[in-house]
């Protein structure tokens, strides 16, 4: 069990999306005024997580109507998933929403970063196009220990990239926390 509360081994339902998943896609810009750092506002924040995506192309809505949370902990990407802009509010409302784990082929650099910075999602990597093999709702068990996506319905596995040096970050719960327990940072005196 990582240090944030998070399991380096996540089960659960897959909501799959495509190539170049934009921020504004997944936290549209209107949704920017909430505050992360006020827990009603991180509640509400999750709530409109991937709310900007084409509703032709993903007639499955990722958080349901009138719900705070997904039913899916694990999204699967295409290519240069989190591009657009630097808003670090896109992992962050994928964090309040529930989510725990994206397995894409690849990130945009500041997506990953802020997945990193703020513990809030773990960004896998895969050279598998697994937005083309697996489809919404499917079971699936991301072990990052392991480095490996099983299909529990199929058995199949894919690999993974190793998460490396980013993974004790995500951990602990993002920069700053990972920098008090490591000493860099003074704990806040109580």
């Amino acid at each position: 069990m990582a240090a944030n509360g998070n399991s380096r081994i996540v089960r659960g339902k897959c909501f799959v999306t495509k190539d170049n998943i934009d921020t504004d896609q997944i936290i549209p810009a209107e949704y920017l005024t909430l505050v992360p750092s006020k827990p009603d506002e991180y509640e509400k924040l999750g709530s409109y997580a991937l709310i900007g995506l084409p509703e032709h192309l993903y007639p499955t809505r990722y958080i349901r109507d009138g719900e705070i949370k997904t039913e899916y902990p694990i999204v699967i990407g295409g290519e240069n998933f989190g591009c657009g802009s630097s808003r670090e509010h896109a992992p962050v409302a994928m964090g309040a929403s529930g989510a725990k784990v994206v397995v894409a082929q690849s990130y945009a650099r500041i997506f990953f970063r802020n997945c990193v910075a703020t513990g809030e999602l773990y960004p896998c990597e895969t050279d598998e196009r697994m937005c083309e093999e697996l489809e919404t709702g499917r079971e699936v068990e991301v072990d990052m220990e392991k480095d490996v996506l099983t299909d529990l319905a199929t058995g199949r596995t894919y690999p993974l990239k190793p998460l490396g040096e980013a993974g004790p970050v995500i951990d602990a719960g993002g920069i700053f926390e990972y920098a008090r327990q490591q000493g860099m940072i003074k704990k806040a005196v109580a």
